[in-house]
């Protein structure tokens, strides 16, 4: 059974599949290599991808998107409620987890981004069944580098709710170093800083690549940085504008907004090419249209603070790895948004003029390095991956609140994974018999300013003066970067230890399986839909035949007029019918009436 990589992205998702000695990107039923990370509900049927995309602007209150922004944060978190503010549909606040209603038909649902990047995911897996013609498991889903423990287990979570055996997870630009190095071929030993800004994210990693043994030295990036808020910020200009030639404001009003947000992405898109664009909307709120147009250099001031903090980021990658940027042999662009003609140009000259690689497909390296990573986690063998070797780093720190308040650093970042480390622990009062530990990460002093992972407690220690009691705690990171929590009592070996999945907004176990039993619902019903769409357009189908074939038989008036008298009573119905679709077995039955009469 072949394991597959998927690059579950903000903006759009890719799989791959490694075979006969190589990666193949795997194209969706419509012939296309990426999916847009799009879900939409209407009608009682679920959209994934580019139908759910188009269904945006219309069916804006049920049509979700950009959920990657969303997942393992919490509901007060600001770049949340910044987001709000721009997406067409809802995020409610349960017990600080944001989720998300839809109405499916006269039904409404609530969703978790789990489940709803679940459903994408699985939409990854179904396109890869039908390309390779047989059931798949084993995945490989790629993370951007800096996503934390929370939103690295909320990931995997999506992962299992789709059906997925989560095998491994792979940090995105570490993935596009791996398609870099496959495709070079080059036993040479060379340092490669991979610059990955999509729709989303920006990661920064520079590795060490010595044939096919791939050594991460540093890596930086920024989970909420991206195509999107190029978006957003000519969003808010276009915004504005109409408010000053119109006297309205359209920020509370959804459907314009989601109009507005199509148009301003495909004027970025031409601008990569073209120093103009165009935005006509008509009607865009009260009657009133909407022409403006948007220069390339307008573009680019208005987005001149992102483009420092993308490249602050690449100063500090650059520190961390050890290297000055003359060590640098090679910049590898991934990810659509390195198509901004200002990206390119600062890029290049940071690095001095040198010439930025564009041999790998921005869209889809970060896929096709998962791919092959999956296919080295298993156990078959193959020449083109000999001597595969993927060494890769934590980009955060991990510790333990001390009893004063600071953060006792454990794991530093940088290091190696998969990695296990013990500290010692006393305890910091007399006659202390329970002990608690906050386990954070970041890089700040005070614990409580870094990002709280979870916390537990071991009890039952003797009563002793204090710092004599004592033991050990571990700290261990396996290859998907997420975080597991052993603590040991010395005296008595009492124990206590977590996964890290306990802090608030993570998704408890019972959680998880519920929703992979809701995930199996979803897919009957999206099986049970297929067969009734499946069963109308056979029904209309055979009506249309019937039409246009009833002339050349040889009737009677009678008959005929009996033949044409049933088909335009079928047609009516369907047309009454289509907006919900009936029951299979009704539309069969009509099917059947027809097939009589013409018999």
């Amino acid at each position: 059974m072949p394991a597959i990589g998927i690059d579950l992205g903000t903006t759009n998702s890719c799989v791959a599949v490694f075979r006969n000695g190589r990666v193949e990107i795997i194209a969706n039923d419509l012939g296309n290599r990426v999916t847009p990370s799009y879900i939409s509900f209407a009608r009682g049927e679920r959209q994934v991808g580019e139908a759910a995309k188009e269904d945006s602007t219309e069916n804006y209150e049920n049509t979700l998107y950009q959920i990657k922004r969303l997942i393992g944060r919490t509901y007060d978190d600001p770049s949340v409620q910044a987001d709000m503010k721009l997406w067409g549909f809802t995020v409610i606040n349960d017990d600080n987890k944001p989720k998300i209603p839809v109405v499916n038909s006269s039904k409404g649902d609530l969703f978790c981004p789990e489940q709803i990047s679940a459903m994408i995911l699985e939409e990854m897996k179904n396109t890869a069944e039908a390309f390779l013609g047989e059931t798949v498991t084993d995945a490989v889903i790629t993370v951007p580098a800096y996503f934390n423990d929370a939103q690295r287990k909320a990931t995997s979570d999506a992962g299992v709710i789709a059906g997925l055996n989560v095998i491994g997870m792979i940090n995105e630009p570490t993935a596009a170093a791996v398609a870099y190095g496959l495709d070079r071929q080059s036993e040479n030993e060379r340092n490669v800083l991979i610059f990955d800004l999509g729709g989303g994210t920006f990661d920064v990693t520079i590795v060490k690549i010595t044939g096919h043994k791939f050594d991460v030295k540093a890596t930086g990036g920024d989970t909420h940085l991206g195509g999107e808020d190029f978006d957003n910020t000519l969003l808010e200009y276009f915004v504005s504008e109409f408010k000053q030639k119109h006297g309205e404001d359209i920020s509370e009003n959804k459907r314009a907004l989601n109009r507005l947000r199509v148009a301003c992405e495909g004027a970025k898109r031409k601008l990569s090419s073209t120093t103009q664009a165009k935005v006509q909307l008509d009607a865009l709120q009260d009657g009133y249209d909407f022409r403006s147009n948007i220069s390339r250099a307008k573009f680019e001031n208005l987005n001149y603070n992102f483009f420092e903090r993308v490249f602050d980021t690449v100063k500090n990658t650059l520190s961390d790895s050890g290297l000055k940027k003359e060590n640098i042999d090679d910049v590898v662009l991934v990810g659509g948004s390195t198509r901004i003609p200002k990206i390119r140009e600062m890029l290049g000259k940071y690095f001095d003029n040198i010439e930025l690689k564009r041999t790998i497909n921005p869209d889809e390296a970060v896929a096709y390095g998962a791919a092959a990573y999956a296919f080295a986690l298993g156990s078959d063998e193959d020449p083109a991956l000999k001597g595969f070797v993927l060494e890769d780093v934590i980009p955060l720190s991990i510790g333990i609140r001390m009893y004063d308040g600071t953060m006792g650093f454990v794991i530093p970042r940088k290091t190696k994974i998969p990695t296990k480390l013990w500290e010692t622990w006393h305890t910091s009062e007399d006659n202390q018999t329970t002990v608690s530990f906050k386990i954070y990460e970041g890089e700040r002093t005070l614990a409580e300013e870094n990002h709280f992972l979870g916390e537990f407690t071991i009890s039952g220690i003797p009563p002793a003066p204090r710092k004599k009691g004592q033991g050990n705690v571990l700290l261990e990171i396996n290859a998907c970067g997420i975080l597991h929590v052993k603590v040991i009592e010395k005296i008595t070996k009492n124990s206590n230890e977590i996964t890290i999945a306990g802090a608030k907004g993570r998704l408890s176990d019972s959680e998880i399986k519920r929703m992979v039993q809701e995930a199996v619902k979803f897919r009957k019903r999206d099986q049970e839909l297929k067969q009734r769409s499946d069963a109308r357009n056979a029904l209309e189908d055979y009506a249309y035949t019937v039409k246009e074939g009833v002339d050349q038989k040889h009737l009677t008036r009678q008959q005929r007029e009996s033949i044409m008298s049933k088909v335009t009573e079928i047609l009516q119905w369907l047309d009454i019918n289509m907006t919900e679709l009936p029951e299979r077995s009704e539309i069969e039955a009509k099917k059947r009436e027809l097939e009589r009469v013409v018999e």
